[in-house]
Order: structure tokens, then sequence, then C-alpha cells
């Protein structure tokens, strides 16, 4: 058997680095993690910097058989798609991307391969930005802003998340719903699991307590107005896979587990 290359996940606590743990774990490769901890400011550590000069997580380093020198991959949706070109061979994790006939031609791909496509880059081009907003506004309106000025902070955070964030939400939930609806199966591109679920797992699961807080929805609360993206999120729990990494997540990190960035 050829040697394999080898695989390492800079993980840090409360990141998208949990996603990238429950592919490898779809992937069945062999990988090694390196843990990393939130600052007390919440921030990653120094140390990070070290493998990629923005300090960010999460990172892959991939060295080659016989190499020493690693090479490093970052942002998520880049490192699924170079995880999944290189080791998804046999899996459902990419759907087909051809219809019979039309190889190599433009509009030749199938709807679940353009959807695959589209998702990998959609996480993080489109929907976790507006997470990441409501959780810095929700910094606004905790216990690390002074008390005298908290309360002017917090009128200021919830007129934004009123305005901004909780529009955005609703609007993105409801392309979601309508993304299940018609992909014809459970899962956003068919009946398979497929990495762009993988990577969505992160906002979706990570924002959902946080979703009901953003404001009113249309039928009361977010989960009896957009019932499938719920009945979806519980699917990837119940993912064998998902289930393994935070076993993995467990394991590394004394116990614990958390999507949502705590300090150490």
């Amino acid at each position: 058997m050829a040697e394999q290359p080898k695989i390492t996940l800079h993980w840090l606590n409360g990141s998208r680095a949990n996603s990238i743990l429950w592919l490898l774990e779809e992937l069945q490769i062999s990988y090694d993690v390196q843990v990393y901890h939130r600052q007390s400011n919440m921030l990653a550590p120094p140390e990070l910097e070290k493998v990629h000069p923005l300090g960010k997580s999460p990172v892959v380093t991939v060295t080659a058989p016989g190499s020493s020198e690693p090479v490093v991959l970052a942002e998520s949706g880049f490192i699924f798609q170079y995880l999944c070109d290189h080791f998804a061979q046999g899996k459902t994790l990419v759907p087909k991307r051809w219809k019979d006939g039309q190889e190599g031609k433009v509009l030749g791909e199938t709807e679940a391969w353009m959807r695959y496509s589209y998702l990998l880059h959609y996480s993080e081009g489109s929907f976790m930005p507006n997470l990441v907003m409501y959780l810095v506004l929700s910094a606004l309106k905790s216990n690390q802003v002074p008390f005298f000025v908290r309360p002017i902070s917090s009128a200021i955070a919830n007129r934004i998340i009123a305005m901004m964030v909780f529009p955005n939400i609703k609007r993105h939930l409801a392309f979601l719903e309508k993304q299940l609806e018609t992909s014809g199966g459970d899962f956003l591109t068919g009946p398979d699991l497929t990495a762009a679920d993988i990577i969505m797992s992160y906002p979706l699961l990570a924002g959902q307590s946080g979703f009901d807080g953003m404001g009113r929805f249309a039928k009361g609360t977010a989960k009896e107005t957009f019932p499938k993206v719920y009945a979806y999120m519980d699917r990837l729990e119940s993912q064998a896979g998902w289930q393994k990494a935070v076993q993995k997540t467990k394991d590394i990190d004394g116990g614990k587990f958390s999507l949502v960035p705590q300090s150490a």
C-alpha cells in the first residue's frame, strides 16, 4: 500500500474546525489533531500565526510522503474542496458532477453538483457573516462592557440587530427551507449527506440557540416558521460521523464540547 500524506487539523475550540473534524471522519482517512484554545479575550492564540499568517482556524496542513515541508490549507470552503477532490472517491460526499452525455460541457453539470458547489461558498460567504455580526453585537450587551455604558451599547446593538441581522437571518432561513423542500431528499443536495451539508452544519447548529433571541418570527419561533430547517438540523446531529466528531472533540478537549467560542 502506498504511503499516505500526513494530515493535521489545527483545531481551535468553538470554531469551524469542528466541521472539518466531521469531514475527516466521513472521509475515513488518518489524521492528527493539534489543539489550540482561545484566550480570555476569545481570540485565537498567537501560536496559530506560526501555522498561517492570519492566525485563524480552521487550518489543515498536508505533508506529502518523503517531504518535510507541509502545504497549508486555510478557509473552510477551500479545505473542504481540496480534501474531497483527493479523498472522497467512491463516497457520496460529492454529488455526481455531469449529466450523462454532457461531460465537460457548459451547463452539463447536475443540479445536485451545482447546489453542492454553491453551498461550499454560500456557507462562509453569505450565511456565516450574519452570525458573526450577531456574536459581536451580543458582546456589546454583555458583562464585558462597563455597566454604566452598557445601556447605551445595548440599545445600539439591539437597533443594529433589528435593522440588519434579523432580517437577513430570516431571509437565509427561508432560503434554506426552500432548498430542503426542493432538494429531492433529506439533505440540501438530495438523498445523500454531502460535504455541503457538513460545511453548513457549523453555522446552523452553532446559531440555532440564538435565532429566537434576534426577534419574533412569522409563526412565533424559528422552529415553527422553518420546520424543515429544524428537522434537517436534527438529522445532521443524528449522523454517525457527527457523533464521532463530537466524541473526538470531547476526547481532545477534556470532555468539553461547544460550537460557539468560549475562552479556555
